[in-house]
């Protein structure tokens, strides 16, 4: 009969074969990723794999991304009413937001002027809003006219436009 440990010695090593034939490294220290934050030490506050606020862990990823200035902007966008005041917003909405250009359509050619005169009110209210040099120019647009382009029955050349006068 064979004695007790040189079973458990025996087992052991075919459990250390099945662990190398698996490309794992039985009794060596563990690898860790060098994407894995360090080890908490004790008493030095909260490691990384703490339950952390929302609100720090979405902060932290805007700011490591460089998405905060467009997200602020998003902001103001989304409160547009608020920023801008009940009568401006009903006729003009903002429509795009590309390098440091907030682009803004009136619904009529006379909003359009309104606005373009308000321009430095708006940069500075937006400047109070998401951050000095944020939003740096406001183009203002007027109403889209109707696109002859489309349809079932368009055509190719300069279309409708040289039938008029």
């Amino acid at each position: 009969m064979t004695p007790p440990s040189e079973v458990a010695r025996e087992a052991l090593n075919r459990a250390k074969a099945a662990a190398r034939a698996k490309g794992l490294r039985p009794g060596a220290p563990s690898r860790r990723s060098p994407l894995a934050e360090p080890r908490k030490e004790p008493g030095k506050g909260p490691g990384a794999r703490d339950p952390r606020l929302l609100s720090d862990v979405v902060a932290r990823l805007l700011r490591d991304k460089g998405w905060t200035q467009d997200v602020s902007v998003g902001g103001v966008i989304g409160r547009w009413r608020e920023v801008v005041g009940d009568q401006v917003a009903e006729h003009c909405t903002p429509e795009t937001f590309e390098d440091k250009v907030l682009v803004v359509r009136a619904d009529s050619t006379a909003w359009a002027t309104q606005v373009r005169l308000l321009v430095p009110t708006l940069l500075r209210r937006l400047a109070e809003e998401v951050g000095e040099g944020v939003v740096e120019q406001v183009q203002v647009l007027g109403p889209a006219g109707p696109s002859f382009r489309r349809g079932r029955r368009s055509v190719r050349g300069p279309g409708p436009g040289d039938t008029y006068g």
